[in-house]
């Protein structure tokens, strides 16, 4: 796909994409926010440098391309509630959602895209890892993929240790019912509403079993996706300086942030953008 108005730079085979020439501070014209959605489709995940963004500029743009919803757990700032501080204190050795993970998939419509802003970050490492669930679908066998068809996941909030990653921010500002846990259904294969394209919609950290059947029966398939969803050719890694800007498309693609930065402070400011019911 060729740009008019911006410059795309792909940083690996699999997927992501550095787009320069934009300041999303200003208000960006429709060919520009038209291109932008372009290359996101294409390439799952797209990364801007060197920004500089208030809260309200940082929500302006965001809606350019969908609605900002709140998260569940944790209170935004409170003039933004759809900002949400995602912070690691230095006197801390769990990071805020640090598994490989799709966001807030234990709700009915999970979010179609994240926004996320850096502000303050360790001197090394906390780079993150994102995973294209097109080609995790696309490389299985036709056997499998046929079983897969047709199932149903089950996906919780309160699965395991992804409890832990959201804790220190829920005690800092918690939601009203941030103790009880969300689960959803969604299709393990899901249809990308843009695209047409289908993606593996399974994560280690939300999908606890197949819909009608157990835990038990389901874990060795589950472990089975969970390691191919993120072989290192289906990845790309990046690494944040200050004021980099990521979005990225929850329908297809997955994200790991790295925790390998203790003793420093990490602060980004993350915006969820509103989805819609999954399809298979």
């Amino acid at each position: 796909m060729s740009y008019k108005t911006i410059e795309v730079h792909p940083v690996s085979g699999a997927l992501g994409a550095e787009i320069e020439g934009v300041d999303l501070s200003c208000e960006l014209d429709a060919a520009v926010v038209a291109e932008i959605r372009d290359a996101w489709l294409e390439y799952l995940v797209v990364f801007f440098r060197d920004q500089k963004l208030t809260p309200a500029q940082q929500v302006a743009v965001a809606k350019r391309f969908g609605d900002p919803v709140e998260y569940p757990f944790v209170q935004g700032l409170p003039e933004f509630p759809t900002v949400t501080p995602v912070i690691k204190l230095p006197d801390e050795t769990i990071n805020f959602g640090g598994l490989w993970h799709t966001d807030t998939t234990y709700q009915a419509c999970p979010p179609m895209g994240t926004m996320l802003y850096a502000l303050k970050l360790p001197p090394f490492g906390g780079d993150t890892l994102f995973a294209n669930g097109y080609l995790a679908y696309e490389t299985l066998s036709p056997g499998l993929k046929a079983t897969l068809d047709v199932l149903t996941g089950i996906f919780s909030s309160h699965k395991g240790r992804v409890v832990d990653t959201r804790a220190p921010r829920i005690a800092d500002a918690p939601k009203a019912g941030s103790d009880n846990a969300r689960v959803a259904e969604h299709p393990v294969v899901r249809i990308h509403p843009e695209t047409g394209r289908k993606s593996l919609y399974v994560s280690f950290a939300h999908t606890t079993h197949f819909k009608g059947w157990t835990e038990a029966e389901s874990k060795t398939l589950l472990d089975f996706l969970f390691e191919h969803q993120t072989r290192p050719e289906f990845t790309c890694r990046f690494r944040w300086t200050p004021g980099s800007v990521t979005l990225w498309d929850n329908r297809c693609a997955l994200h790991n942030p790295i925790n390998d930065y203790h003793g420093y402070r990490r602060e980004l400011h993350r915006i969820t953008l509103a989805g819609q019911p999954t399809t298979g």
